[in-house]
Formats: C-alpha cells, sequence, structure tokens
C-alpha cells in the first residue's frame, strides 16, 4: 500500500529515518515549517530554512525514494515576537509561491494568547487571498479553549474549513473539531500526544472521513513510523481495511490535491548511495 506521510519535520531526521519510511511503504511526505529548537533572532534564518525545506529537502528525500513537499509560515511558538514574525511574513511571497509549498503551516496558538493570535490571523488572511491550504497547529495544552480560539480566528477570515487542516487534536477537542467541515488530525508519539490505542478509539467514535493521522517526528521522542504502526494497530483492533487505507492514502491526498501544486510521483526509485556520496 503506497503510505503519504502528511506532516513529519524530517529536517530534525535522519538518512536512516527516510531508508525505513520508504521500506515501509510511504512514498510521500508534506514538511510544514516549525520551531528549529532555539529561538530565532533575524528574518533571514527563517528565509535560510524555508529553502532548505523547500529544495535541499526535496533533493535529499528523493534520493531515497520519497517525493516531498513543505509548507512555509511562522510557527506560533515564535509568533509572540510579533515585530520579527511581521518582518518575515513580509518576505514570505516568494517562498509560498515555491512550487513544492502546498500549504501555509504550522499557523495557530501554542501559548494562546494575543500576540500568537494576531501573526495567526495576518498569515491567514495571506492564505486566504492566495487561496492556498493551510495546516493549523492547535496548542498542546487546554485544548477545548485553543480549538474554540482558533475557530474563531478562521471564522472571522471567512476562510474555507475544507481547505484547514487543524492537526493535534484529541478526545477534548475532537468533538469540537468534528463539527466543522477542517479536516481533523491526530499526532501520535511514543510516549507524549497520542497513543495507537487513543487514536483507534477516537477514528472509532468519530469515524474515518477527513480524518488524517501524523507522526510530526520532531526533536522530542518520536518516531518517523508512527503513522504506519498506528495503523497496523488498528487493523488488529478492527478497523475495516478501507478506513486504514483512507487514513494511509486517501484522506491526505484528498485534502492536498486541493492544491495544484500537488502531483506527487509515487515511484521515485531510490539512488545508489554511493551516487550521491562523491
Amino acid at each position: 500500500m503506497i503510505i503519504i506521510e502528511p506532516h513529519i519535520h524530517m529536517y530534525s531526521r535522519t538518512t536512516d529515518d527516510y531508508q525505513n519510511m520508504f521500506a515501509a511503504g510511504i512514498r510521500a511526505c508534506v514538511e510544514p515549517s516549525f520551531w528549529l529548537g532555539t529561538t530565532r533572532r533575524h528574518a533571514g534564518t527563517f528565509f535560510d530554512y524555508f529553502s532548505l525545506i523547500l529544495d535541499f529537502e526535496t533533493v535529499r528525500a528523493k534520493r531515497f525514494g520519497l517525493d516531498h513537499y513543505a509548507a512555509v509560515s511562522v510557527n506560533p511558538k515564535e509568533a509572540e515576537n510579533v515585530s520579527l514574525a511581521r518582518e518575515v511574513i513580509s518576505g514570505m511571497n516568494e517562498y509560498l509561491d515555491h512550487p513544492r509549498c502546498v500549504a501555509m503551516g504550522e499557523i495557530g496558538f501554542n501559548n494562546i494568547n494575543d500576540p500568537e493570535e494576531q501573526i495567526f490571523a495576518e498569515q491567514l488572511q495571506i492564505a486566504h487571498r492566495k487561496k492556498m491550504l493551510v495546516i493549523v497547529h492547535l496548542a498542546h495544552f487546554n485544548k477545548p479553549d485553543a480549538i474554540r480560539r482558533t475557530l474563531a480566528v478562521i471564522r472571522n477570515e471567512r476562510f474555507p474549513e475544507e481547505k484547514i487542516l487543524i492537526d493535534h487534536n484529541d478526545e477534548a477537542s475532537m468533538p469540537i473539531a468534528r463539527e466543522t467541515a477542517c479536516w481533523t488530525g491526530m499526532t501520535v508519539y511514543p510516549i507524549s500526544k497520542l497513543t495507537p490505542e487513543r487514536v483507534s478509539s477516537i477514528v472509532r467514535k468519530f469515524g474515518h472521513e477527513r480524518m488524517i493521522i501524523d507522526g510530526s517526528a520532531d526533536w522530542g521522542i518520536s518516531d518517523p513510523l508512527s503513522l504506519v504502526k498506528t495503523c497496523e494497530f488498528m487493523k488488529k483492533d478492527g478497523h475495516p481495511e478501507q478506513t486504514v487505507k483512507s487514513i494511509l492514502f486517501d484522506n491526505p491526498n484528498k485534502f492536498y490535491s486541493q492544491s495544484f501544486k500537488w502531483t506527487p510521483d509515487f515511484n521515485i526509485k531510490p539512488m545508489d548511495p554511493r551516487e550521491f556520496q562523491r
């Protein structure tokens, strides 16, 4: 089965991870912009990072058989420095227009405060004007309040909900998220966030339509094969094959296919390592 990993931060991963992802059936992935482990002080460091995930990471992934796309934004973890965030936003157009940029993201809330809301709204306005897809980061605490405030911003901007993926949902936020037309994401980590057992229960309760699962796999204890392992667990837990297929491929493909830039090649052959190490 061909698998799409819809949200993963490959900037923080090794080439071994790409090899293991390919062996597991993953053939395409999307890398949203995220926090690099330290607070950035200059707009240029954001732009260099955007170039890296749009250009170099695409080449690196292709060497191992994966078609790599990216999303560009000021991540909510760095949105409280409003003046710097606005400087980055003012120079973001060329990266948003890049052929490998299929969405704006991650944007949203981290600490759920007013400066984050300002930068969230300003980036959402740009995405609306450019008719882009958006990946929304749901704050990792107090999720019911976080998603209500998130939806208030989305609706105030009159942004089409079907073009939004709200990620990092859990049992507390999912009932609210499922009342919208947004795509609903869940992130699986071995220790933090959701376990395969919790994901399986949530899918059983809320259904698989517009449901997207990802591994994220960033600096913490994480696993680039979390998505695959969760779906393997779901099969054993009694979910039909079609439900698993929809989560591994159909749903992320439908979401990203709303972008004309999403034209993944699922038949890339990995290169001989000796060829690109010269």
